[in-house]
């Protein structure tokens, strides 16, 4: 044997050993901080922080939103994060509150009652129905407006009636007869019942989902929505002769600031690249959306806890975001498209922390745009928010759904917790992501049979669900961030078995659809789909590695398995 021979196996030998043990170190550390996580992150924090949150009725700019971003800025601060103008080039934990003035006054509710002329018990008052008075609707007079009460079955009739200086009563949004029966009719005000059917408005008789009007500075008008209870009441009421009612509102409008506080983790060697969770401050519930703000904080502190350790040390960055839904995440990638470009992720913290047995619906991941939100059959179905089919050319091919869903169900196991998904519906902060070509899927709940309504409070919560949420979001983080050529390997090998168990589910779907007389051609356009989908999928996993050529065989070789297990099944249905 000759000595280069001799060096080359030597060096072969050093070689294998030497990437067995960097990938034994990097199960170990990943075990490590798993077990970290399991033992640090409690929820308390996260339900503390939910438990501030939704006593104030939050809208952008108002008192209870902006008392939100100071304890979420105050807990930053406690858990050394730095403000960016005082920051130091070492400092790793840094955070901004980022101020904008507001195009349009903020508004908030003081309080609010309806009465019945000669009645001593109150229609509504503000004390138990929180919701009862509709967004951007101005005061009353200090003692309130009397006026009688015109019921109108058919919107489409106010046009022609006399509504002026009545209060007109109709079973549709605030929003849709506003401009009607009060800017141009005359209308001192309107009140409306709209609750749909999801909320169970029989059973759930006190509920009331909360409503919005255009702001009109010059009519300054205003806008009562009712429970259902408050609305059967009413209709009795007016079913015995004419009806007048007292309304007493006071609200506060005036010119105030937007808030967005930004936190960041800088990573120690690929610090321009980030992941992103984003959770929205305003709407006025507990589920919705105080337990994204309170998770969401509980990760920030508790990742700064584990770097001051040096337990861990993630390579990317990590940012946080708490604003206003859709319009700060927006903001984030698109007002600088150097820093767009290196997000290569995101994900949407929403009703993250719900008592199941309570709200109904289970947890959710909303998937990326994938086939299931072009044909929804099987185990995949919309939730009640509901969903439009997309198209072919809407797909968001990529890793991240079932990334993300391995390690939720991997949560779920250990705590006996359920975990399901739902192709895409948007409406949440993950939508702004994906229309900027970036990866991102919302954590959610539904359906959620109080959700928007002023009956999801604290007692809705549960802590357990926001401890679960926060391991699972902490541990896909902890992977995403630290992401390299070996986890870009584990990455294709849990997409290649993702893949399997798709087609081979459409391949019984679609044999059921073409017993049942669907045609042959579109049960081969699906499994198509579903195939390019996997391929593009697998591919996507470029993005964790330098060069692909580091990962180029592995994506060739599932690849290759994903067609041969597409043609086999194309086959099958053409038997």
């Amino acid at each position: 044997m000759t000595k280069k021979v001799r060096f080359l196996l030597l060096f072969s030998f050093v070689l294998t050993n030497l990437i067995q043990a960097q990938t034994i170190k990097k199960q170990v550390i990943q075990e490590t901080f798993e077990a970290s996580v399991l033992k640090n992150f409690t929820g308390d924090l996260a339900y503390e922080t939910t438990a501030f949150v939704e006593q104030y009725w939050r809208v952008v700019g108002n008192t209870g939103f902006n008392k939100s971003i100071n304890f979420i800025a105050k807990h930053l601060e406690a858990a050394g994060f730095v403000l960016e103008e005082k920051a130091s080039a070492s400092n790793r934990l840094t955070y901004r509150i980022e101020k904008r003035a507001l195009k349009h006054p903020t508004w908030e509710i003081i309080d609010a009652k309806v009465s019945f002329s000669g009645q001593e018990k109150p229609l509504l008052t503000q004390a138990t129905n929180r919701n009862m008075v509709a967004i951007n609707s101005y005061s009353t007079p200090k003692n309130g407006v009397t006026a009688e009460v015109i019921y109108i079955k058919d919107i489409q009739q106010i046009k022609s009636m006399d509504v002026k200086g009545k209060i007109v009563f109709a079973e549709t949004s605030p929003s849709r007869i506003f401009n009607t029966a009060v800017v141009q009719g005359g209308a001192v005000g309107v009140i409306t019942y709209d609750n749909p059917s999801y909320l169970q408005p029989e059973k759930n008789t006190t509920s009331i989902q909360f409503r919005s009007i255009p702001m009109d500075t010059i009519t300054k008008g205003w806008a009562i929505a009712l429970s259902y209870e408050a609305k059967e009441r009413l209709k009795t009421q007016i079913s015995e002769g004419n009806l007048n009612l007292n309304v007493h509102i006071e609200t506060k409008i005036y010119e105030s600031e937007d808030l967005t506080v930004v936190a960041d983790i800088r990573g120690s060697k690929l610090a321009k690249e980030r992941l992103v969770f984003s959770a929205h401050v305003q709407e006025p519930g507990a589920n919705d959306n105080a337990t994204g703000v309170g998770v969401a904080l509980e990760m920030a502190v508790l990742s700064a806890k584990l770097i001051n350790e040096k337990s861990w040390d993630p390579t990317r960055t990590l940012t946080f975001l708490w604003g206003d839904e859709i319009v700060s995440t927006r903001r984030y990638v698109q007002e600088d498209e150097t820093r767009a470009k290196d997000i290569k992720w995101g994900i949407s913290l929403d009703m993250v922390g719900e008592n199941t047995a309570i709200t109904g619906g289970s947890f959710l991941i909303e998937k990326m745009p994938d086939p299931s939100a072009i044909w929804t059959r099987g185990n995949d179905k919309h939730s009640e928010w509901g969903g439009r089919v997309l198209s072919l050319e809407q797909m968001k091919p990529h890793y991240l759904n079932d990334f993300v869903i391995r390690e939720f169900e991997a949560q779920g196991k250990r705590a006996n917790w359920e975990v399901n998904t739902n192709p895409y519906e948007g409406g949440s902060d993950h939508a702004p992501f994906l229309q900027n070509d970036i990866p991102s899927v919302l954590f959610w709940h539904f359906t959620d049979q109080f959700y928007h309504t002023d009956n999801d409070r604290l007692d809705k919560v549960s802590q357990q669900t926001l401890k679960n949420v926060g391991i699972g979001s902490m541990n896909v983080a902890h992977i995403l961030l630290n992401a390299d050529a070996k986890t870009a390997d584990d990455m294709i090998e849990t997409i290649e078995k993702a893949a399997m168990s798709r087609l081979n589910e459409e391949l019984k779907q679609g044999q059921i659809a073409i017993q049942n007389g669907d045609k042959l051609s579109e049960q081969i356009e699906i499994i198509k789909a579903w195939e390019d989908w996997y391929l593009k999928a697998i591919a996507s996993t470029v993005d964790m590695v330098p060069q692909e050529a580091m990962i180029k065989e592995s994506i060739m070789k599932a690849q290759a398995s994903v067609n041969a297990t597409a043609t086999k099944i194309i086959e099958e249905l053409n038997k």
